[in-house]
């Protein structure tokens, strides 16, 4: 299993997407959230979007694998999700933000987690801004929310500089090999 994380804006979903057209035997976990969609966004392909009595819900009855609260909204990974992959043989990606990451880490030790960070916070603002799809109290609150999930960067098996998509993803694709291969090595 492997974890993606990073603030947002860093281009998680861009080079994930990416590295799921160049590397086969990959599944991808489809997280659960509370949020409105962006536009473009389609529910069951980027997000399941629900309600957040449902989330709610679906804590109480334990079906996350993990969860959180970001940015004022609800995120969370299915485990019959990630089960159903494991079972099918595939390799499964979660692209989930620093908390999740830690409770699957709790979870599942033996996760493979890759912080993937904007190459500068000049960079990030300019990504934010170029969504349109925030307000700018929104856009400050993501980037000191960046900035914190920066800080915890160490404490990942690989950090990926997203400066260049083709390097970034390139980079990505031979961390699952090495990782498949048996070659794979964690920092520190």
């Amino acid at each position: 299993m492997f974890v993606f994380s990073g603030p947002s804006g860093a281009g998680k979903g861009t080079v994930r997407k990416e590295l799921f057209r160049r590397v086969e035997g990959l599944a991808f976990s489809i997280s659960c959230t509370t949020r409105t969609p962006r536009q473009g966004e389609i529910d069951g392909v980027d997000y399941r979007f629900i309600e957040q009595e449902e989330f709610k819900r679906r804590i109480a009855a334990g079906d996350f694998l993990e969860w959180a609260e970001v940015h004022g909204n609800m995120y969370g990974t299915l485990c019959s999700d990630v089960e159903r992959y494991l079972d099918e043989g595939k390799d499964v990606v979660l692209e989930i933000d620093v908390q999740g990451t830690l409770q699957v880490k709790d979870k599942c030790p033996d996760i493979i987690t890759v912080f993937l960070t904007p190459p500068s916070t000049k960079e990030l603002e300019r990504r934010l801004r170029r969504r349109g799809s925030e307000d700018e109290r929104t856009i400050k609150l993501r980037l000191n929310n960046a900035l914190e999930e920066m800080a915890l960067a160490s404490r990942y098996d690989h950090i990926v500089v997203n400066d260049d998509l083709q390097r970034a993803v390139s980079e990505l694709e031979q961390i699952v090999y090495d990782y498949r291969e048996g070659r794979g090595k964690r920092r520190g």
